[in-house]
């Protein structure tokens, strides 16, 4: 294998804050070891279409506490189809590019992996995705940064739900994991939490409500994780329905939660993931994704950090269930 010398650099899918913190550590650390970077700007749609720029490290001050991607992102048809990676490898060799580090969620790095298949290429995934649905890290850029948005504006809707004696069902991101979800709820103080890994049926929101009215408490808060069949507006619509003397809103927080600037503990995972991704390059690492878990930064192969499932820990369910009474 000849030795590589250029990298290139893309964000892709759902931005999360603290892409930016990932681009300045790739950037800096691959020029720091020698390396020329080349910034590919709109995702594999940029690779595809060669919006490629060489950055210095000028390119990337002052950009450490921006939210949003400053390379841009987007979903790429044209990516998935045989004709559009030809395209993009096309770039990839024009360009020069000997390695290319992907930041982005499941969905990215499913895609830089079979890239990387078939043109063997060495590829370097970052878990850029405010799901933190990756396995092998603890957690993932975006994340934390997200978790605290919705914290505050869970705290803000507490005020009008106790003023109003109301039942708040606020909806938040998550895709098929519920880590946003029931975290939230423990940190805000929130009645229940709504996740993928605890299906909830009637009973279950029946017990809920007996205890969420339990001594007085007649303002609840609940957190659901976005569902298109069994969101917070199909759990309002049955609390309506068979507990009609309540008074019950919806809010769905949305894009809101991408936003904003990264918390100084998506900064350092951002900066310690991508310094790790120069590093697994000098190693010779191909096709892996970087992660932080138990302090120490970890090569995981694509193929298993966006096939396992991440374990969820089941106990976070007690501990809400036991603080809510």
């Amino acid at each position: 294998m000849s030795r590589i010398k250029t990298i290139g650099v893309l964000t892709s899918g759902g931005d999360a804050p603290g892409m930016n913190a990932a681009i300045r550590a790739v950037t800096r650390a691959g020029i720091s070891n020698n390396f020329k970077i080349k910034a590919i700007y709109r995702g594999f749609d940029g690779l595809v279409n060669g919006e490629v720029k060489t950055f210095s490290t000028e390119n990337v001050s002052g950009i450490i506490m921006q939210g949003g991607t400053v390379l841009k992102t987007a979903r790429s048809v044209e990516f998935t189809t045989p004709e559009g990676r030809e395209k993009a490898l096309s770039t990839i060799q024009k360009e020069e590019i000997d390695a290319l580090i992907v930041i982005g969620g499941n969905g990215s790095l499913t895609g830089a992996m079979h890239f990387a298949r078939e043109n063997d290429l060495c590829c370097i995934g970052l878990p850029g995705t405010i799901d933190n649905d990756l396995y092998g890290t603890d957690t993932t850029i975006g994340y934390d940064t997200t978790l605290n948005t919705i914290v505050e504006c869970v705290d803000r809707i507490r005020d009008t739900a106790q003023s109003h004696e109301r039942i708040f069902f606020v909806e938040v991101m998550g895709r098929d994991a519920g880590f946003l979800a029931q975290n939230a709820a423990i940190a805000c103080g929130a009645e229940a939490a709504i996740i993928p890994e605890d299906s909830t049926d009637v009973d279950q929101l029946a017990l809920f409500m007996e205890r969420g009215i339990r001594k007085s408490k007649r303002s609840c808060i609940v957190i659901v994780s976005e569902s298109p069949k069994c969101g917070a507006l199909y759990y309002a619509d049955r609390v309506k329905k068979e507990f009609p003397t309540y008074d019950v809103r919806v809010s769905i927080l949305g894009h809101l939660q991408r936003g904003g600037r990264p918390s100084a503990h998506d900064r350092i995972l951002a900066s310690r993931t991508g310094v790790g991704a120069v590093e697994a390059i000098l190693q010779g690492q191909r096709n892996v994704m970087v992660g932080i878990r138990n302090n120490e930064v970890v090569y995981v192969p694509l193929s298993e950090a966006i096939r396992s499932d991440k374990p969820f820990d089941r106990k976070l369910i007690k501990v809400l269930d036991e603080l809510s009474i």
